[in-house]
């Protein structure tokens, strides 16, 4: 059994408004993970995925192209806690 691993994520470049925080809640809950997605005030957006290790790692490699329309200049992770009785994967505001 794959174990379980969490990532914080920073993407940075042209992904507001072009449907990156819908386009991320579709993929994660296709590959099974949970979590959620954000813009954040910078312009960038921000996320956390949970689930398995294999599962994350495709995810955050997703995360490199992401929806047609982006433009992903870098995504920067870091390992994060996992969120406490977190079920699914959430758009946050």
């Amino acid at each position: 059994m794959d174990e379980s691993r969490s990532v914080a994520v920073v993407i940075v470049g042209r992904v507001q408004g072009v449907g990156y925080r819908a386009w991320t809640q579709r993929e994660a809950e296709a590959r099974g993970l949970s979590g959620h997605v954000r813009n954040r005030a910078d312009g960038a957006v921000e996320a956390t995925f949970t689930g398995a290790a294999a599962a994350v790692d495709a995810m955050v490699q997703a995360c490199r192209a992401g929806p047609p329309g982006a433009h992903v200049e870098r995504v920067e992770t870091q390992a994060a806690e996992p969120e406490p009785d977190v079920a699914g994967f959430a758009i946050r505001r």
